[in-house]
């Protein structure tokens, strides 16, 4: 019923302590294995461009930092690593860059054309707003699914750390990638400056809102070379408050995939996103982009596995998974709300 998915139960979630945090987190953990079993999909992200035309206050590659070596990779050289990556555990590529509207956008379209014809892997593309037509054209193309994450749910704290952009806007891409029927993903960052629970927390319930068919979350990190460096999450006393965050997400969105992203391991090295998939996530994306370029993609300090090839992040990945008794996913791991007898 969706009277159980109301703000006061998520910040009732959300200030769980000692025996009743333990319960959620063995709940998070039972409703994500009722809703989406035992298999963890390795999903790779590419990273192949950097240059990016928004100014964010916290952004590694934000258009204002000088100090980053902007790259954009070959579409051949893309093509190949998406090649390198079937039958290596990966049945889906991520083609994630800076946002650059306009910018090559037919060039997009041919890359993932050759991705679907070529390697038979699902693409899951995520480089910002675009116009309606454009999201259209690349789904012609061939794209499986779309991440654009909202960030946070507070109109005036969007504007504030993303100048010259909006959440209407944000929102209005989302409402266009869902018309077309393409897997939409989205989600938001934990411990901006000035959030409070009442925003994570609304945060939370604007993902269920959305119905959301993945959803990544992760810690507000800022980056040094941006105007909020130094800036302390949110939650810096209360770290807990990042695992907690993700445990309600998956009780409020049980049939979403939920990533354990990377920037778990950036706060919690090396564990991390262990914690993430024991706590409700269901999705590990290993770093594909070649070491001479992914070092150039610091979206925050401290981004595990810069140094390490696509292979090692994969290897690493696999082993991860597996020592916590779970099972690789096999095929493409489409959304559950999009598979045959359960609509669009």
């Amino acid at each position: 019923m969706e009277s159980e998915y109301t703000k006061e139960r998520a910040l009732g979630l959300l200030s769980a302590e000692g025996d009743a945090l333990e319960d959620l987190y063995r709940h998070a953990d039972m409703v994500r294995r009722n809703h989406m079993g035992e298999e963890v999909f390795i999903r790779g992200i590419v990273e192949f461009s950097n240059i990016c035309l928004n100014d964010c206050l916290y952004c590694g590659i934000r258009a204002s930092n000088r100090d980053v070596a902007r790259y954009a990779i070959p579409p051949e050289e893309i093509v190949d690593i998406a090649h390198a990556m079937k039958g290596s555990e990966q049945t889906t590529v991520v083609l994630q860059s800076g946002e650059t509207p306009g910018m090559a956008d037919d060039k997009l379209g041919s890359v993932i054309r050759r991705i679907k014809g070529e390697t038979g892997l699902a693409v899951t593309v995520s480089v910002g707003n675009r116009p309606y037509e454009t999201y259209r054209f690349w789904k012609e193309c061939g794209m499986d699914r779309y991440l654009l994450r909202f960030e946070t749910s507070d109109r005036a704290l969007f504007a504030r750390l993303r100048p010259g952009s909006s959440l209407d806007e944000r929102l209005r891409c989302l409402g266009h990638l869902k018309d077309l029927g393409v897997q939409t993903g989205s989600g938001f960052m934990i411990g901006l400056p000035g959030e409070r629970p009442e925003v994570l927390a609304d945060n939370i319930i604007l993902c269920r809102s959305l119905d959301l068919d993945m959803i990544g979350i992760g810690p507000f990190i800022p980056h040094p070379g941006t105007p909020l460096r130094g800036t302390k999450n949110a939650y810096h006393d209360d770290p807990e408050m990042f695992f907690k965050a993700l445990a309600v997400l998956r009780v409020f969105n049980p049939d979403a995939h939920i990533p354990a992203t990377t920037a778990f391991d950036a706060v919690f090295p090396g564990s991390g996103r262990d914690l993430a998939l024991k706590r409700g996530a269901n999705v590990f994306m290993p770093n594909n982009t070649p070491v001479r370029y992914k070092k150039e993609y610091l979206l925050y300090p401290g981004k595990p596995s810069v140094d390490e090839s696509p292979e090692e992040c994969t290897e690493a990945a696999v082993a991860r998974i597996e020592s916590l008794g779970r099972i690789i996913g096999k095929g493409p791991g489409h959304s559950f709300k999009k598979r045959p007898g359960r609509g669009l």
